[in-house]
């Protein structure tokens, strides 16, 4: 047997990542407390206004998002794929400041978020003693391993 034939390699999705990516950033902005602007999605997605508009449309479709012209909110749905995806990176960025003691890699994080399942992300949790607050100083999003 080759060492090639005992290895998996997997194309990324990357349509499943500019989902997670909206709903992140649609998280995110509501964490702030600000109003969900198409013009506020955009320039933190460094996207088009248009492409944010398509992309809204899409999630609502997909019961992700409600988009109308009163603006946009997550549904429930759309809320736990943003949180979770918030949890991921602040997660991985109490992991490279305080465990791994590097430099934090936004680009990396970015990377690597959109691949976590639950049991991974619980684990890595737990294994840092189940964080509050990122290097940043922002809440991270308790999971189901979080027990107060």
């Amino acid at each position: 047997m080759d060492a090639v034939d005992d290895e998996v390699l997997f194309v990324g999705t990357a349509e499943a990542e500019h989902v997670e990516m909206y709903l992140k950033a649609i998280w995110h902005i509501k964490e702030r407390n600000e109003p969900v602007k198409i013009s506020t999605i955009a320039k933190m997605l460094n996207v088009r206004q248009p492409s944010v508009v398509q992309m809204l449309k899409k999630l609502n479709g997909q019961n992700l998002v409600n988009y109308n012209k009163a603006g946009v909110s997550l549904t429930e749905s759309g809320e736990q794929v943003g949180s979770g995806m918030m949890r991921n990176s602040r997660l991985l960025e109490v992991l490279m400041d305080s465990a791994l003691k590097v430099e934090i890699d936004e680009e990396m994080v970015c990377g690597i978020e959109h691949h976590m399942n639950q049991q991974f992300t619980d684990a890595l949790c737990t294994m840092l003693k189940h964080p509050r607050k990122c290097p940043h100083g922002h809440a991270i999003p308790r999971g189901t391993c979080c027990t107060d």
